[in-house]
């Protein structure tokens, strides 16, 4: 038997408006484009696509099992833009079929630099879930699927059953993604590997006319995850929830598809879906899956260079968090919720230097001209809020210039997002 485990991230930054070395204000997010953002995000992909999963389940009558991970920073701007996404999200989880996993509150990177404020957003995330959807999540899907050994070790002292990562080639070897592992001397927490190249074929190849298996169609998919019967438990599709009707547009074809993969799965007796949980439950840990350096599902990589590949930064993310004592001293609320807004990964992503498929990927994503651009904003946002925790300004730097010329994102206007091997993120 093949279960078919479909998980999707839902993720919403918060941007920071264009801020210069003469600004003095603490208003340092864009919340007019967050706005903008978030309705338009909500109108092509959540609120649709939630209704047709609403439907799906209903249709197959709860056969369809779903997962969900959505960012705090996301649930805060839904429910200040978009109300009716979070309602939306209310009737799946009434149903019995969806499945809400936790992460760090603000899709934060703070496992690699503060395990107290990895312990703390955590806590904050589940808390949130817990209030808005009655679950208590028992799976951990970390930001991006930064993974490692030490960090399973980690969840597993937390108290949660599982955790999700990328199914690594060079890690794998000859093994398969589709089987569950554990982590070297663990006790009892399990790793769902994600299923990268069937994740992929519908996450960033669906629409690519060039490639060689388009068009793709339920049929056709559902085939391929029956080629797994026999050899693995579980197909774990990860994605991006944005993946439909917003990276893969509504004229794509991708609802359609999706509407009708359900009945094409389960058309083959042996196969069904499970929610993460589910998974754990149903099937042992076949193997170990020993990572002592950190994966991510990001990039052509799969490590943290989608992150950490470049001296600005590090230089970023070190200076941000060097800041933490201070501003947890200061005692001051709106202070400590702005820094961890900035801890968001999406900010550090946007100051990559890649180039080829990978550089498309994030300058597709990105709202600068380039991502020096990107990191010296981010630097003078830091320094106020250096000032306001009361420490010394930096030395301040004029922005150099600009060396290359990113591609205008999805906050100016729209295009269809590259066909990439790797995962992307905003």
């Amino acid at each position: 038997m093949a279960s078919v485990c479909l998980y999707f991230q839902v993720h919403q930054p918060y941007r920071l408006r264009r801020y210069s070395v003469f600004d003095t204000g603490h208003n340092y997010f864009d919340e007019t484009r967050d706005g903008e953002v978030c309705r338009r995000v909500a109108n092509r992909c959540y609120l649709p696509a939630n209704r047709l999963m609403l439907d799906l389940i209903r249709r197959h009558e709860g056969r369809l099992r779903i997962a969900f991970s959505l960012t705090g920073v996301g649930i805060e701007q839904f429910e200040r833009h978009t109300p009716e996404v979070i309602e939306s999200f209310q009737e799946l989880a009434e149903t019995g079929c969806v499945e809400f996993l936790a992460e760090t509150y603000y899709h934060s990177l703070s496992f690699l630099y503060s395990r107290q404020e990895f312990d703390e957003q955590v806590q904050l995330h589940q808390e949130r879930i817990e209030r808005l959807f009655s679950q208590h999540p028992a799976v951990l899907r970390n930001t991006e699927l930064i993974y490692s050994n030490d960090l399973a070790h980690y969840a597993e002292r937390m108290g949660f059953r599982g955790i999700l990562a990328e199914g690594v080639d060079h890690v794998l070897g000859n093994r398969s993604s589709n089987y569950l592992y554990r982590p070297p001397t663990a006790k009892s927490i399990v790793v769902l590997l994600r299923n990268y190249r069937l994740s992929d074929d519908v996450a960033f190849r669906f629409a690519n006319r060039r490639w060689q298996e388009w068009p793709l169609t339920a049929a056709k998919f559902a085939r391929w995850v029956n080629q797994v019967n026999g050899d693995g438990y579980t197909v774990n599709l990860f994605m991006d929830y944005e993946t439909l009707g917003e990276h893969q547009w509504a004229d794509s074809g991708i609802f359609d598809f999706l509407g009708e993969l359900p009945g094409e799965v389960l058309r083959h007796p042996d196969n069904d879906f499970k929610t993460p949980s589910e998974v754990i439950d149903a099937w042992p840990a076949t193997d170990e899956y020993d990572v002592p350096h950190m994966i991510s599902w990001a990039d052509t990589e799969r490590d943290l260079s989608a992150w950490l590949g470049n001296a600005m930064q590090s230089n970023a993310l070190h200076e941000l968090y060097r800041l933490e004592g201070v501003i947890r001293a200061a005692g001051d609320p709106d202070l400590l919720h702005d820094w961890r807004r900035l801890q968001t990964s999406d900010h550090f992503y946007y100051m990559s230097t890649k180039y080829l498929a990978d550089g498309e990927v994030h300058s597709y994503f990105s709202p600068y001209e380039s991502p020096y651009d990107s990191y010296i904003n981010f630097m003078n946002v830091l320094d106020n809020l250096r000032v306001r925790a009361g420490q010394r300004p930096s030395r301040k730097v004029a922005a150099p210039r600009s060396v290359t010329s990113a591609a205008a994102s999805t906050t100016t206007r729209r295009k269809r997002p590259p066909a990439h091997k790797g995962k992307a993120t905003r």
